[in-house]
């Protein structure tokens, strides 16, 4: 006999909707908090956005990484990032300082001094802040692009009210990951703008397992009120919902532990992301169709054309 879990009875049936408009509240709280956050205190741009030298150094094996950043805590640039990139090596980062070979040097010599003849220097890096301003420029349009296929991918599945719902969501997903990352001063760097774009797929994916579930609703319950329609839809989706969510975290966290400092910013992304995800697609995206003036009949319909089109 095969030993099973239930986490979810087949009866459950918990009201959602009847606190749904403090979930929107609190969202539309987040926002506001993030906006606020990023024009007095902003983001903390990685090297990649601001430009600067990457410089990286295998050191004794007796030295940790709090001894590496003791002893660069004094360097005429500033305090760098310090990051284990590997056994016994570090990705020292030193933002902000212009393209001049004598620079590099000077700051490569200062590094020298501070940590002695045994390290050796396995390469010094230039990343200039032109460079970053184009990677914030592509970042945005990754996220508009994206944003605007997934509302043109649910319009023509469902209807536009549902692409809009979906789409404010996954705003709210973005802005609300960005908060975290002002709050935490977590580094923003490449990584992390992925981590953002793979959250919103993410989300999206939830969202619409629960749209699909309540266009099936709406056909078989053509007079029930929609709160109860959403109702139904979110607590027979909760199960794959907390599942997922569940696996994704287990994975995550082994990450945390185990992948070193450079994919941090990508994994604290996604820990995070995964549970603004899980709101948004119970707290604002279904709670969002009842005040976007679905047509039911439409929605019907497209429900039956779907069943039908999976039958043939």
């Amino acid at each position: 006999m095969a030993f099973r879990i239930k986490l979810i009875k087949d009866d459950t049936n918990i009201d959602f909707m009847s606190v749904h408009k403090a979930g929107l509240a609190t969202a539309g709280l987040l926002i506001v908090a993030a906006f606020v956050l990023l024009f007095t205190k902003g983001l903390s741009f990685g090297i990649d956005f601001t430009g600067g030298l990457l410089i990286e150094v295998k050191t004794p094996a007796v030295m940790q990484v709090e001894d590496v950043r003791g002893k660069l805590a004094n360097l005429s640039a500033g305090a760098p990032v310090i990051q284990e990139f590997g056994d016994d090596t570090f990705m020292i980062k030193i933002p902000g300082r212009e393209a001049d070979e004598g620079l590099q040097k000077k700051m490569s010599a200062e590094v020298q001094a501070a940590l002695g003849d045994d390290v050796e220097f396995r390469r010094v890096e230039y990343v200039g802040p032109q460079v970053g301003k184009e990677l914030i420029g592509t970042g945005i349009k990754a996220f508009v692009y994206s944003m605007i296929g997934i509302m043109l991918y649910i319009w023509v599945r469902y209807e536009w009210q549902f692409g809009v719902a979906a789409v404010a969501s996954l705003a709210h997903d973005v802005i609300a990951t960005m908060l975290f990352f002002i709050v935490t001063g977590i580094e923003f760097d490449l990584s992390t703008v992925a981590a953002v774009l793979l959250v919103a797929g993410y989300s999206v994916n939830d969202t619409v397992i629960i749209f699909d579930r309540i266009r099936e609703i709406l056909r078989k319950y053509r007079k029930k009120p929609l709160t109860e329609i959403i109702n139904i839809a979110v607590n027979e989706t909760l199960l794959r919902t907390i599942i997922t969510s569940t696996t994704t975290l287990a994975v995550m966290v082994v990450l945390a532990f185990f992948g070193g400092a450079v994919i941090q910013g990508f994994i604290y992304a996604m820990i995070a992301g995964v549970f603004i995800g899980t709101f948004s697609s119970i707290f604002i995206s279904a709670p969002l169709l009842l005040y976007m003036g679905i047509r039911r009949e439409a929605a019907a319909a497209a429900g039956e054309e779907a069943g039908d089109a999976v039958k043939a």
